[in-house]
């Protein structure tokens, strides 16, 4: 059986990301490497993670595509469920993060609203689907 474990984010400074979704979400660190070049949060059942972009140059020797918030975002999301989009948006936005779309009803009865975080990485922010 396969079970989806993390999802991993290179970025410049993993202190400073991890500050930043400690502070936009109330996560809280689940594992941080010595090097501070590795660094994990409780989210639930499925580990966010972060790494360095040299680690990136290390383990990608073909090479890669940064993410960058001076350019669009990669058309790709990690999503966070709430009851409450509208505080948790504007949590985000307090704690560093730009606003793409703000929250929209869609037809399916789902609130969808969009940010960047301030490594570019695009974020979805959603009540949770019934």
């Amino acid at each position: 059986m396969i079970k989806f474990a993390y999802t991993i984010q290179y970025v410049q400074d993993i202190e400073k990301t991890l500050g930043f979704y400690e502070k936009a979400f109330g996560f809280s660190r689940k594992f941080v490497a010595p090097e501070k070049d590795y660094g994990e949060l409780i989210t639930g059942e499925t580990t966010l993670s972060f790494a360095s972009l040299q680690m990136a140059d290390s383990n990608l020797k073909a090479g890669y595509i940064a993410n960058s918030p001076a350019n669009k975002p990669f058309a790709m999301e990690i999503a966070f469920a709430t009851e409450d989009v509208e505080t948790v948006v504007k949590e985000a936005i307090d704690a560093g993060a730009s606003l793409v779309a703000a929250p929209v009803k869609k037809p399916w009865g789902q609130t969808v609203a969009y940010v960047r975080d301030p490594d570019g990485f695009l974020i979805e922010i959603c009540t949770p689907i019934n």
